[in-house]
């Protein structure tokens, strides 16, 4: 009893110690969930524009700016907050699908317009890849039906191009179009069964088509939907709607390492959560610069919202110019980055490789083991023993004949400490070889005894 009471002691003093000493990732000596900063600004200011996130870096490109589309390409580091710019993409658009797969980024329809009259746009199905080994653009098969503002998923390897807007509207933006990038080649899958014009993002390989769609009913002329793609079965299910309607939106995911998992779907004026492990809905705070068009990327669980424009109208109207010329649009280099619900209170998952649940016939067994991000430090306890605090895998020695379990331990930056699961092992009895060997060689004198008795009987 007194020696779990002191166990319990040591353990509650090494937690307080490692929160004491625990800093955050982000440099910050405080996270504050749920608020937004702002960052350094884009080069050039745009908005309907792609963004990609490689190896912890956000690539910013095409989109829309006071001169017309662009072909800029722009990459933001988080770790130093600097922007510099890349190789441009060859074909100038805007409202485009991208998608990252195997290090490439994929920039695949959208809209080319006139700058002069950018009500006036021409839709293109163009399927441009930058290469960030090379630094190079190179061209691929095109969609087989262009569309404007479509949305892009990668799931197992090809990329779910959904949505958007066709230049006739005989499919109603409901394609489900597909790419594989092995082969180059395009395939179309079930197709959404009521268009939307909201945002997606992959949740435990399903697509997620989030926001809403005009109904022709005057008195409910707008209605949220939560559609759900499954591409193992390439069918379509609904879930709960988000609580407000919303459209021009873009999702975030966050991955459940340093916030919960969560899909954040931001529009100009609102932040909705949604969690697809209970099909439920919550509100966050919304973006400090209200503005249209962004682009959101996520790089350590803090999610980025990129670009953007918003148009400003005279209080008199001319009828006498096409829809839109009265306006005053301004667009936005601005970058704010958002901390989610929870970020920082997720403990480390820990995944025990060896021992297993096995037999052993060593006194001896490897511990080898991973922890899915950085920890202060890592420990074990061996049949709920004191914690031995180890850096990295190592081999566990002297271990006595019989059962035995270990629990393996890890303290993140943020103070949380994870757990894996217990592991039971067997070390078996030790093979008897002294003995048997005594034995053996007993008998061995016996036999000659005997034989020695036998043939001096028989010479007799």
């Amino acid at each position: 009893m007194y020696k779990r009471f002191a166990l319990v002691l040591i353990l509650v003093f090494l937690t307080a110690s490692c929160i004491i000493m625990a800093k955050p990732v982000s440099g910050d000596s405080t996270v504050v969930d749920n608020s937004w900063v702002k960052k350094a600004p884009m080069h050039v200011a745009r908005s309907d524009l792609g963004v990609a996130v490689v190896n912890g870096k956000i690539y910013a490109i095409g989109g829309i700016s006071e001169n017309g589309e662009v072909v800029t390409n722009e990459k933001y580091d988080p770790a130093t907050n600097t922007w510099v710019l890349n190789t441009p993409m060859p074909t100038p658009r805007m409202d485009f699908a991208i998608a990252v797969y195997q290090n490439k980024i994929y920039c695949i329809g959208g809209s080319i317009g006139d700058s002069t009259d950018p009500w006036d746009e021409v839709l293109t199905g163009v399927n441009e890849v930058y290469d960030l080994a090379t630094g190079i653009w190179e061209t691929k098969a095109a969609m087989p039906t262009a569309l404007g503002s479509p949305q892009a998923n990668v799931v197992n390897g090809k990329i779910y191009v959904m949505g958007g807007l066709p230049n006739t509207g005989t499919n109603n933006g409901t394609l489900n179009e597909v790419y594989d990038p092995s082969t180059n080649t395009w395939s179309l899958m079930s197709p959404m069964p009521q268009w939307e014009d909201g945002c997606s993002a992959v949740f435990n390989n399903k697509i997620y088509f989030l926001g809403g769609y005009f109904n022709h009913d005057l008195e409910n002329p707008e209605v949220p939907i939560t559609q759900i793609y499954d591409p193992d079965k390439n069918t379509w299910s609904l879930g709960t709607p988000p609580p407000t309607f919303f459209a021009e939106g873009s999702a975030a995911v966050t991955s459940g390492i340093l916030a919960p998992k969560r899909i954040y779907a931001f529009c100009p004026y609102a932040n909705q959560v949604y969690d697809p492990e209970t099909d439920s809905w919550a509100s966050g705070a919304a973006i400090p610069t209200q503005r249209a068009g962004f682009a959101v990327a996520v790089v350590d669980d803090l999610i980025y919202v990129i670009g953007g424009e918003s148009t400003t109208f005279p209080t008199t109207l001319s009828y006498t110019q096409p829809f839109g010329s009265n306006g005053v649009t301004t667009y936005y280099a601005t970058v704010e980055q958002y901390t989610p619900f929870g970020y920082g209170t997720v403990p480390p998952v820990i995944s025990v490789a060896s021992p297993e649940n096995s037999n052993y016939s060593s006194s001896e067994v490897s511990l080898n083991f991973t922890v899915n991000k950085p920890a202060n430090w890592t420990s074990y306890s061996l049949d709920g023993k004191q914690n031995v605090t180890i850096t990295v895998n190592t081999t566990i020695t002297g271990l006595s004949s019989g059962l035995h379990n270990i629990t393996v331990y890890a303290n993140d930056t943020f103070g949380n400490i994870g757990a894996s699961q217990t592991v039971t092992f067997t070390i078996a009895e030790p093979f008897p070889t002294a003995t048997v060997a005594a034995v053996s060689g007993a008998l061995a004198v016996v036999v000659v005894v005997g034989l020695f008795v036998y043939f001096k009987k028989r010479k007799h």
